[in-house]
C-alpha cells in the first residue's frame, strides 16, 4: 500500500493527496492515517508544498464525505422509517425512535458532524445520518471542512515533524480506529439482542 500511495504522490502531487482522500471517504479500509502523514513527509523533503497537501487533503475529504451525505439523502427519513418499521430489530430502531433520532440530530447536527470528522470509524459514517435528517447542505459543508480541516492538518504536520518515522502515526491511530469499530459492532450486537425487550410495543 505504501508503494502505491507513494507513487500516485509522486506523480500527481496535490491532485494525488485530493484523490487519495476522496477514496479514503469512499473506500474507508484507504486510512487517512497512512495517506496524510506520509504526504507531509513528502512535502518536508521538498517534494510538494505543506499548505498544497493540506487544502488538498481537506478537500478531498470533504468530497468523499458529501457523496455519502447523498446516499443519506436518498434514504431519507421516510424511507428508514418504513424500513424500521418492516425490519426494525436490524435497524435497532423503531420508526418513533427513527423520529426521536431525526430530532436530536436537527438539534445537534452541526457539532456531530464537526467532531464525528475528527474520530477514526467515524469520520465516513457520520454522512449518512446528516443526510438522512435533510440537514441543509451548506451547513453540513461548513462543518465537514472544519472538521476534515482539523484532522488533515494535525495528520500532515505530524509526517512533517516526524520525518522519515511518519508511520508512528498509523500506528498510534490505527488502534484508536480498531477499537471504536469494535465499540460499535458490539454496542450494535447489544442493541440487536435486547430489541424489544423494554419497549412498550409503539
Amino acid at each position: 500500500m505504501f508503494d502505491i500511495i507513494t507513487s500516485i504522490l509522486a506523480s500527481l502531487g496535490g491532485f494525488g493527496v485530493f484523490l487519495l482522500m476522496l477514496a479514503e471517504n469512499v473506500f474507508p479500509p484507504i486510512p487517512s492515517e497512512v495517506i496524510l502523514p506520509l504526504a507531509g513527509y513528502t512535502a518536508a523533503q521538498g517534494r510538494g508544498s505543506l499548505w498544497v497537501v493540506a487544502i488538498a487533503g481537506t478537500l478531498g475529504s470533504a468530497a468523499g464525505a458529501v457523496l455519502w451525505y447523498y446516499v443519506g439523502r436518498w434514504i431519507g427519513i421516510d424511507r428508514l422509517k418504513r424500513f424500521a418499521a418492516r425490519h426494525g430489530r436490524w435497524l435497532t430502531l423503531t420508526p418513533v425512535e427513527v423520529d426521536h433520532v431525526d430530532r436530536w440530530f436537527d438539534r445537534y447536527g452541526r457539532r456531530a458532524v464537526l467532531f464525528g470528522r475528527m474520530v477514526p470509524g467515524v469520520r465516513t459514517l457520520i454522512s449518512v445520518p446528516a443526510g438522512v435528517s435533510g440537514m441543509p447542505l451548506g451547513p453540513f459543508l461548513v462543518s465537514t471542512l472544519a472538521g476534515s480541516a482539523i484532522w488533515t492538518v494535525i495528520l500532515v504536520l505530524a509526517g512533517y515533524e516526524l520525518g522519515e518515522r511518519y508511520s508512528q502515526v498509523a500506528s498510534v491511530i490505527e488502534p484508536i480506529s480498531n477499537a471504536v469499530l469494535a465499540l460499535a459492532a458490539i454496542w450494535y450486537l447489544w442493541r440487536v439482542a435486547m430489541f424489544g425487550r423494554s419497549r412498550d410495543g409503539h
